[in-house]
């Protein structure tokens, strides 16, 4: 399945605990494509009920110059439902899953989720989901999960979850097969893989983290979630095409479109063989640099 054309741009989710203040007042000028407001690991149990009060005000915050606002809710099925009551607003974006155990498990809070979207004079259906995958028995229904719900988007493994639960060390060895595996289920569910392979626990290393995100998007990941600003600056530049490789991509498109014209049947770039799927490649990267450059354009005047 190719990639739906409703897709978002998120080379970069920044995490925000919803109720501290002070993360939430500059979370607009750390340039994230998208903030997630977060109501899970970052929030004290005896400050959830509060802190999923603050959302709706905090979300309009973080959005102000133009980043897309999430919020991660909790996993217990109580709690998350009392989370989505809260938060389905229009100043929320989508929501991020965690420990999606199944394709059920995901259809039940899209049908919550629905029904706050009626209630509540919301677009139907406008609201979306990323599905973390947290667990051994949901990484083998990561497909059927990808594909449970026209609000999945972006499906995402959670590393330091599933490593735990695996009894794995959180590093690039274990990782490589479930993060690779992600990439290929996203594809095939037409969704956006996101994450890189690696733990997201280490911010201070800014140059190690590069490296990771520079193999991540070798192997077919297009963002992913932050814990710290400095991330967020590595994810943005590395997932944007840079000017060169654009420049090329455009001139292959061009090379094969005109041979092809001329009823060629072999086409050479650059003194070597193309063929469909490699420029295929080379059109999808144009696509990419075209959407990242309009939602910056659209944050920048959002920003005044």
């Amino acid at each position: 399945m190719s990639a739906r054309n409703d897709l978002p741009v998120w080379r970069s989710l920044l995490y925000v605990p919803a109720n501290v203040d002070r993360f939430v007042d500059k979370a607009h000028t750390r340039g994230a494509d998208a903030i997630q407001l977060d109501l899970e690991d970052s929030v004290a149990p005896a400050e959830k009920d509060s802190a999923r009060l603050l959302v709706p005000a905090a979300a309009r915050k973080v959005g102000r110059a133009g980043a897309d606002v999430l919020v991660r809710i909790n996993r217990p099925f109580r709690m998350a439902v009392k989370d989505l009551e809260a938060c389905v607003c229009p100043e929320v974006m989508g929501f991020a899953l965690p420990k999606t155990e199944s394709a059920d498990h995901l259809r039940m809070l899209s049908e919550v989720v629905g029904e706050l979207e009626a209630e509540r004079g919301i677009v139907p259906g406008s609201r979306v989901f990323i599905a973390m995958i947290e667990t051994p028995a949901a990484f083998l229904r990561m497909a059927e999960i990808a594909r449970a719900d026209a609000r999945v988007v972006a499906i995402t493994v959670g590393p330091e979850d599933l490593s735990a639960a695996c009894g794995m060390e959180a590093d690039a060895d274990s990782l490589y097969y479930p993060k690779v595996h992600s990439v290929l289920v996203a594809r095939a569910a037409g969704v956006i893989p996101l994450g890189f392979v690696g733990s997201i626990a280490d911010f201070a290393d800014v140059e190690g983290f590069r490296d990771i995100v520079r193999r991540s998007r070798r192997l077919g990941f297009e963002g992913a979630s932050a814990i710290h600003p400095n991330q967020v600056k590595v994810l943005n530049e590395v997932h944007r095409p840079g000017e060169a490789e654009v420049a090329r991509a455009e001139a292959m498109i061009a090379a094969y479109d005109e041979a092809r014209a001329k009823g060629l049947g072999a086409v050479t770039f650059e003194g070597r063989m193309i063929d469909v799927p490699i420029v295929e490649r080379a059109r999808r990267l144009v696509r990419r640099a075209r959407a990242i450059a309009a939602r910056e354009a659209k944050a920048r005047a959002a920003a005044g």
